[in-house]
């Protein structure tokens, strides 16, 4: 499998600001190229690599300037190896976290999934929250949680990727967030998917039925979308005046949404 993926950020900037872009593929990807560059009104500037606490590896610059433009292109040629899971993923991805409030949706979870495990309780979450909510584009706000989305009835990747992993985590299921690139996708943008842990491994939920999940391409892992954002800004105010991103896959399979698919 050979994937091909880009991003393109064009930013507006009213001082000065330290920026935190998370777009770049996971460490581990069998990369067969890869590039980035982040220009401050038309000049290159250096951007530093971190990797946080969750494996992600975000780029930083401090910027000062009225027009910041990032590019990233990167072929993946294979597939990753499963990174092996560890006790303190199985604390870490049970916890309530800042937008999926599990504790609150317990008596949700346990009345609507009782008896269920494994294989076919994700195939139950997925359905049902694929039944309950409706994609809506713009529809969420920044600040929306699982609960708030639940109420609402509707929502994006990222809160269908939220009101799962907090269902899941009231079951005792440890579940967690992965921003990906998604060939497939329409209209095409970053994603966002919900990963839980079962019988031994970490599994795809994605009630959106978007794209195949069998092409999804990790990109940043988290406990929600305040650890996943490709964006993050400290200091000066930030617009998003462009954005434009590709992925595309050489074989796209088929994913008939039965099967348990984990993320290479």
């Amino acid at each position: 499998m050979k994937r091909t993926v880009t991003s393109h950020l064009d930013l507006g900037l009213t001082g000065s600001s330290r920026l935190v872009f998370s777009v770049a593929v996971a460490q581990g990807a069998p990369l067969e190229s890869e590039s980035m560059s982040v220009l401050v009104d038309g000049q290159s500037v250096p951007v530093q690599e971190l990797v946080d606490i969750h494996g992600n590896r975000l780029h930083v610059l401090q910027a000062s300037g009225q027009r910041v433009t990032m590019d990233y292109r990167a072929v993946v040629a294979g597939q990753f190896d499963v990174p092996e899971v560890n006790d303190f993923d199985q604390i870490t991805f049970l916890r309530p976290s800042r937008y999926c409030e599990s504790d609150s949706l317990a008596p949700t979870a346990a009345g609507e999934f009782a008896g269920l495990s494994g294989a076919p309780l994700l195939a139950a979450v997925s359905d049902w929250v694929a039944d309950k909510l409706t994609y809506v584009a713009g529809s969420s706000l920044p600040t929306d949680g699982a609960v708030r989305t639940f109420l609402g009835r509707q929502g994006v990747c990222r809160d269908f990727a939220h009101l799962s992993i907090a269902l899941l985590r009231a079951l005792n299921v440890p579940a967690r967030m992965a921003a990906v690139f998604a060939p497939g996708l329409s209209p095409m943008e970053y994603h966002a998917v919900c990963e839980a842990y079962v019988d031994g491994g970490w599994y795809v939920v994605d009630a959106t039925h978007l794209a195949p999940r069998q092409s999804l391409l990790r990109v940043s892992t988290g406990r929600d979308a305040a650890d996943t954002a490709f964006l993050t800004n400290f200091g000066g105010a930030l617009t998003l005046d462009g954005l434009e991103v590709t992925a595309t896959v050489d074989d796209f399979g088929t994913d008939d949404g039965t099967q348990l698919i984990q993320l290479r």
